[in-house]
């Protein structure tokens, strides 16, 4: 098993479950983001390399039954100022990893989209919406899932996607996202900042949620899962008021909150129609809101305790949501 990423936020998260199940790890990561100090004692051999080596990505697909991509250039606001170079790190880059699989005979690819891919759409997103992303993030995940189906369609590769929603955990010291930043500041008693008025929603996910979610898809039979896309959320709109509400509930005590203006390309509203990938995988997110955060601020407190990685700070290139 082939996991792009997987010195990463969710990468560790789901090589942590995938090792529990005994499965054999590989993980492909050039560290740039990632921490190998997230997979201490777990079981895994480590490739460190670029997706952008085509050496390092064909030996490290060799032998793989499947590869789960994760590795990617993460963030709505880094896209708007390097559009060119989302486009190389999303799409193309992308596009390398999968005919690298498929002259290697992997039998099944997961890659990781988001529903930054869909843009602004009627709510819940689905499946079936007419794509319309909003932001460069947005449309290079949308491309690289088009190449997948096209990878299923041409070459019989059993491809598929999986939209995350929001996803919020631990290791995630090293992420901008909302959660990992509020949580940073309200642990060392700092006011927070919304950006806008805060009734804007999202689709919060914990970790393993998503990680189940990935287990789901390599597990399923190949006919419910080539060429398709998946949901992968809780179905459940929570504005950013309530997620501020929630922080301040795991560590104990109300916070100051700040407004600032909002993002550009951010939409207004998110959340995900779960039910297909219920049907097609049996993968239901079972973390309450609540519980994932109260899990994420422990981890936080040990994690800010902790010399090496206290010394983690949040990377410019690793994500905002």
């Amino acid at each position: 098993m082939l996991v792009t990423g997987g010195a990463g936020f969710l990468g560790s998260n789901l090589v942590r479950l995938l090792a529990s199940r005994g499965d054999t790890v590989r993980v492909l990561d050039d560290l740039s983001i990632g921490r190998p100090e997230y997979l201490a004692g777990v079981p895994h051999s480590l490739s460190r390399a670029s997706l952008a080596d085509a050496v390092a990505v064909r030996e490290a697909v060799e032998g793989a039954d499947a590869v789960v991509h994760l590795a990617a250039r993460a963030g709505i606001p880094d896209s708007v100022a390097d559009p060119l170079g989302t486009l190389e790190a999303n799409v193309s880059q992308t596009v390398g990893l999968l005919d690298a699989a498929r002259l290697a005979r992997v039998e099944r690819f997961v890659f990781a989209s988001s529903n930054a891919a869909t843009g602004d759409h009627e709510l819940p997103a689905d499946e079936n919406d007419l794509p319309h992303p909003v932001s460069p993030y947005g449309a290079s995940k949308l491309a690289a899932e088009a190449y997948c189906q096209a990878y299923a369609g041409t070459y019989g590769m059993a491809a598929c996607i999986l939209r995350f929603s929001n996803a919020y955990g631990p290791y995630s010291a090293h992420k901008k996202s909302v959660v990992a930043a509020w949580l940073r500041a309200a642990i060392a008693g700092r006011p927070i900042t919304i950006h806008g008025d805060g009734h804007q929603t999202r689709d919060f996910v914990f970790a393993d949620d998503l990680a189940q979610a990935v287990c789901a898809a390599l597990d399923a039979p190949r006919e419910r899962i080539a060429g398709e896309v998946f949901q992968a959320g809780t179905g459940i709109e929570t504005t950013i008021v309530e997620l501020a509400a929630a922080v301040g509930e795991a560590v104990g005590r109300q916070l100051e909150v700040f407004h600032g203006p909002p993002r550009e390309g951010d939409v207004r509203r998110n959340v995900s129609r779960v039910d297909k990938a219920a049907a097609r995988l049996g993968y239901r997110a079972s973390v309450p809101l609540a519980e994932g955060m109260a899990e994420t601020a422990r981890w936080f407190r040990t994690a800010l305790a902790d010399p090496v990685l206290a010394a983690v700070g949040p990377h410019e290139r690793s994500g905002s949501e």
